[in-house]
C-alpha cells in the first residue's frame, strides 16, 4: 500500500530553510523522510539538499495514500493561488512547527502555517490560513492575525494588534502595542518595511518604513 506524500512547495531560499524542520515534523511522527520531497515547477528532475524536486503535476500523479503540501513561498498573494491549487487537486495543507516554537494558551492557529525556530506565540491569540512566522518572530498577547500574513525574521508584533490578510511585515519591524478596543492595525496587503518601527495604524495596501514609520514616498 502506498504510504502519504509531503511536500515543500517552493526550492528556493526559504523552502530550503523549512526541508529540515519539514524531516523534523515526519521523524517524530515515524515517517520516512523519502517521503518528503520539494515542489518546485522552475526546479524539477533536480536533488535539492537530499530531496528530490517535483513538479506539481508529478507530485499530484506520485502514488500515495494521502498527500500534504506546506507553502514556502513569501508573497502571500501567490500563497493564496497556490493554496487554492491544492484544495483543487485534493492536496491536504500542512503545517510545520519548529520544536523550538514556543505556543503559550489559548493560541488559534489556522491550516498551512510554518513556524520557524524560536518564534513564540503567547497568550490569546487568533491566527488565519498559511501564516509564516520567521525565525525568531514573536506575537504577543490579544493580537488577530489573518490570512497569508507573512512574518520575516525577528519581527516584534505586541499586544493588542490586528493584522489583516496578505500583509508583510518586514525584518527586525517593531509593532507598538494597541489598546483593547483600540488595536493597532496593519491593513489587507499593507508592507511594513525592514526595521520599521510602527506607532500608528496602516492603511489596506500601504507601504510604510523608518522610525516612526511613515508611508514610503513615491
Amino acid at each position: 500500500m502506498a504510504e502519504p506524500l509531503y511536500g515543500v512547495y517552493g526550492a528556493s531560499g526559504f523552502g530550503r530553510e523549512v526541508i529540515p524542520l519539514a524531516r523534523q515534523v515526519l521523524a517524530e511522527t515515524g515517517e520516512s523522510p523519502e517521503r518528503l520531497v520539494f515542489v518546485d515547477d522552475g526546479a524539477a528532475g533536480q536533488w535539492v539538499n537530499g530531496h528530490r524536486v517535483l513538479d506539481f503535476e508529478a507530485f499530484a500523479r506520485e502514488p500515495a495514500s494521502q498527500r500534504f503540501a506546506v507553502l514556502a513561498v513569501a508573497d502571500g498573494t501567490v500563497r493564496e493561488r497556490l493554496a487554492q491549487r491544492l484544495v483543487e487537486a485534493g492536496i491536504q495543507p500542512w503545517s510545520v512547527r519548529a520544536a523550538q516554537t514556543l505556543v503559550m494558551d489559548d493560541v488559534g492557529i489556522g491550516e498551512g502555517a510554518i513556524l520557524c525556530p524560536f518564534v513564540t506565540l503567547t497568550s490569546n491569540i487568533r491566527i488565519g490560513r498559511h501564516f509564516h512566522a520567521n525565525l525568531y518572530s514573536y506575537v504577543a498577547h490579544d493580537c488577530v492575525i489573518g490570512d497569508f500574513v507573512t512574518f520575516a525574521p525577528a519581527v516584534r508584533c505586541n499586544g493588542n494588534v490586528v493584522i489583516e490578510d496578505h500583509a508583510y511585515i518586514g525584518t527586525g519591524a517593531i509593532l507598538r502595542q494597541g489598546k483593547p478596543g483600540a488595536p493597532l492595525v496593519i491593513g489587507r496587503g499593507a508592507v511594513v518595511g525592514m526595521g520599521a518601527v510602527v506607532t500608528k495604524s496602516v492603511p489596506p495596501g500601504v507601504t510604510v518604513v523608518g522610525n516612526p514609520a511613515r508611508p514610503l514616498s513615491k
